[in-house]
């Protein structure tokens, strides 16, 4: 695999025109992205070809293997469904077979018609890896995601989204943050400012209102000057813990007047 592969993150959501028929956690989705980044290349294109990856690149040094398997069973279990351009439709689990070695190595596949649906993929979205591992909001993920994906848009730098339509997008859980406080305060906000403060692009969500009921919202994105992108490359490489409290002082890109 070569050192520019390496460097690079493979976004899921982005991965395929389909639908995945379960909502991923960021930590199981976090597996599937190592996986699938280390075994890029050609053999990522052959049946069943089988490859192999520490277990310990996939979990944090004082985790037991417990809620690695967990997300294991959850990738194998968890189905994406594509529409192909003569009409089939495929479904296929996201990681086959996996077996773990006492050395700590583990053997793991992917199915053959992922493979073809990776091979057929015309939207597959690469993401830098040293940014995704950086994220302290699993919202600012899904945020990061989602303007990586529309960045290069011709003709397009704002979309207009419901409500509901921006929390599918941010990942928030059904139930959760219902009112539009929490929603601003809890995920919006810290998606925004995290994005914002270590990424290349600059994000704004602004609410769109009916007299004083915020009815949804208007999204707007840009990639940042060369000033920018150091100040968010020296705010990379500090540590996650503290973040918040150094983006307190930042310009809010979220506005609620």
């Amino acid at each position: 695999m070569s050192q520019q592969i390496r460097d690079r993150w493979l976004s899921l959501k982005s991965l395929f025109q389909s639908r995945v028929l379960d909502r991923l956690l960021w930590p199981t989705e976090e597996t599937f992205n190592i996986l699938l980044d280390r075994a890029w290349g050609k053999n990522l294109l052959s049946a069943n070809h089988q490859f192999t990856i520490a277990t310990s690149e996939l979990k944090e040094p004082d985790q037991k293997n417990q809620r690695l398997k967990r997300s294991l069973r959850h990738l194998q279990q968890t189905l994406v469904v594509s529409v192909q351009a003569n009409g089939d439709e495929v479904t296929s689990q996201l990681l086959g077979s996996t077996r773990i070695k006492p050395n700590g190595d583990m053997i793991y596949s992917f199915p053959p018609e992922l493979a073809d649906l990776l091979k057929d993929s015309s939207v597959f979205a690469k993401l830098d890896l040293e940014v995704m591992k950086s994220f302290s909001s699993k919202y600012a993920f899904a945020l990061y995601e989602e303007v990586s994906r529309r960045i290069n848009l011709k003709h397009k730098i704002t979309e207009t989204l419901e409500i509901d339509d921006l929390r599918e997008m941010l990942g928030v859980e059904d139930g959760k943050l219902k009112t539009y406080f929490n929603l601003r305060t809890k995920a919006i906000e810290p998606a925004v400012d995290e994005v914002n403060a270590i990424t290349p692009y600059q994000v704004t969500i602004l609410p769109q209102k009916k007299g004083k009921k915020v009815t949804g919202f208007l999204m707007g994105w840009s990639v940042k000057d060369v000033a920018g992108m150091k100040e968010a490359y020296s705010e990379l490489k500090r540590p996650k813990f503290g973040r918040s409290s150094r983006l307190d002082g930042t310009t809010n890109s979220v506005i609620d007047d």
